[in-house]
């Protein structure tokens, strides 16, 4: 009889996310069950994956009560279940899936951390998210954090005294290089999309990708590129940055994307340099992304970041929430388009060695292999 995993996370868009293709090759060693908040990712990623599916609801905020209700789901679910392994990643599946995978007595509970919130908190706030990560690990058996520098907060901020397993370079998800590979196509898919901005060939183009947050560093981003000065040099924005208080009044060179871009290959081949500015990540599957693509990228010297980024390898590091050593960083790259080049194609080496998606899927079946005797 196949030993039965159940691969949880808060909402069904967190598994479909880091899960997609990954549930479907568990499957040919185990039984896979995919849990999550009831939506249509769930749905679509049960079909496309093959696998049985299980909706309970769960809040992403903090929620006393419905807290309690999801708790007393999950312990009824897996008590009918009887799997051998629960393994969740985001915060509120992770604190709420390890509780009740304990108390259904579940053997393997596994938690993976992508990120943390309590490290840039402050005040009450701070505190109460060290304490549900303090009970996330409690209830753990095994517990993933996403790269060294995760795994270096946890330890700072006594989160845990268990051991800590880092898998293979730390990402969790990696980069399928079919998908994000430079080619005709999607340069003539980029070629439209300067002609669209009125970019004109030569001038140089510098990407965002993301959320409009302020943690992003969207402000600081704006100001060094308005410090800069230059004509022939823009900046896309592609994320949801409608009416965002974060946009400089002046917008000159500044192009927005209509909302979420479903395919972001096209705006990493138009831009020269990928930039995320941060204030704090888990692990930026979109520096490895823009990696694969040949692009160069300017980070912040933050979790994640520096894991990906060799400064004056395959790209630039400074410091977070500055904006004089960012302009200076995006300068000097735009300034020498053969560095940049060759930043670029050594910043795809990189995501070829150390980040490809068998390499990472790998790194976790064997963690599985070696955890689940245990428990049988």
């Amino acid at each position: 009889m196949a030993v039965k995993i159940i691969r949880m996370a808060t909402i069904g868009l967190s598994l479909d996310t880091f899960c997609r293709g990954l549930l479907q090759e568990l499957s040919a060693d185990y039984e896979v069950v995919a849990l999550s908040s009831p939506d249509s990712h769930l749905d679509s990623l049960g079909k496309r994956e093959g696998v049985r599916t299980i909706g309970v609801e769960m809040k992403r905020e903090i929620a006393p009560l419905a807290d309690l209700r999801s708790l007393i789901r999950l312990v009824r679910e897996f008590r009918r279940e009887r799997p051998q392994m629960v393994h969740t990643m985001t915060p509120k599946a992770g604190l709420l899936g390890m509780m009740a995978a304990r108390i259904a007595g579940v053997p393997l509970r596994v938690h993976t951390f992508t990120g943390l919130l309590f490290p840039t908190a402050t005040g009450l706030k701070k505190q109460i998210l060290r304490l549900t990560d303090r009970l996330t690990c409690a209830c753990a058996t095994h517990i993933i954090p996403e790269g060294e520098g995760v795994r270096n907060d946890l330890i700072a901020g006594g989160i845990t005294r268990k051991p800590l397993r880092v898998l293979g370079h730390g990402n969790v998800r990696g980069v399928d290089l079919d998908h994000y590979r430079p080619s005709e196509s999607i340069d003539a898919q980029a070629a439209e999309l300067r002609r669209r901005f009125g970019i004109r060939p030569g001038d140089k183009v510098l990407l965002y990708a993301g959320r409009a947050d302020r943690d992003k560093g969207i402000a600081e981003l704006t100001k060094a590129f308005r410090t800069l000065g230059r004509k022939d040099t823009h900046l896309l924005l592609a994320g949801d940055f409608k009416d965002s208080p974060l946009l400089p009044a002046d917008m000159s060179n500044i192009h927005l994307s209509d909302g979420w871009t479903a395919d972001i290959r096209p705006w990493m081949r138009a831009a020269d340099i990928f930039i995320l500015p941060s204030y704090r990540e888990g692990f930026p599957n979109t520096v490895l992304e823009a990696g694969a693509m040949c692009r160069p990228s300017v980070v912040t010297d933050i979790n994640g970041s520096r894991e990906i980024i060799t400064d004056c390898v395959n790209g630039l590091i400074v410091e977070p929430r500055t904006v004089a050593p960012l302009r200076e960083a995006i300068l000097k790259l735009i300034s020498d388009p053969a560095l940049c080049h060759e930043m670029g194609l050594r910043a795809r080496k990189n995501v070829e060695l150390k980040f490809s998606q068998p390499y990472v899927r790998s790194c976790l079946k064997e963690f599985y292999r070696t955890i689940i005797p245990t428990a049988q």
